[in-house]
């Protein structure tokens, strides 16, 4: 590791300091979207279904905020912001299979593949 100065973040090689910090910015830009929607979700007493695809969106919307900026994808939250659409238009739909177990089902699944696909490029 390169000497640096106290409180100086290390960002590895060929990582920029800029886009690191952009990146940090925009993931807060995100948190604060999505506590604004949750706060106005409980104000406004919206259906579960619509709280979540209001998540979805949110989550969709960070990632091409990413693109716009040069970040890369983050493809797991793209596959979570599908979730939570996918979960919020399930929602509004009722069908008689619940919810819960099926997105708890789809997300270990991606976990599980996504960890897989790694160790098979190492």
């Amino acid at each position: 590791m390169e000497n640096q100065s106290p409180g100086q973040d290390y960002t590895g090689p060929g990582e920029v300091p800029a886009k690191r910090e952009s990146g940090h910015r925009l993931g807060t830009v995100g948190w604060g979207l999505f506590f604004i929607w949750i706060g106005v979700a409980f104000l406004a007493e919206l259906s579960l279904g619509v709280v979540l695809m209001g998540v979805g969106v949110i989550t969709l919307f960070m990632q091409v905020l990413r693109s716009a900026y040069k970040l890369k994808l983050e493809w797991f939250w793209v596959a979570i912001g599908v979730l939570f659409l996918v979960g919020g238009i399930w929602e509004l739909w009722e069908p008689e299979l619940p919810l819960i177990p099926v997105l708890l089902i789809v997300a270990g699944l991606l976990l599980f593949l996504s960890a897989a696909c790694k160790q098979r490029k190492n």
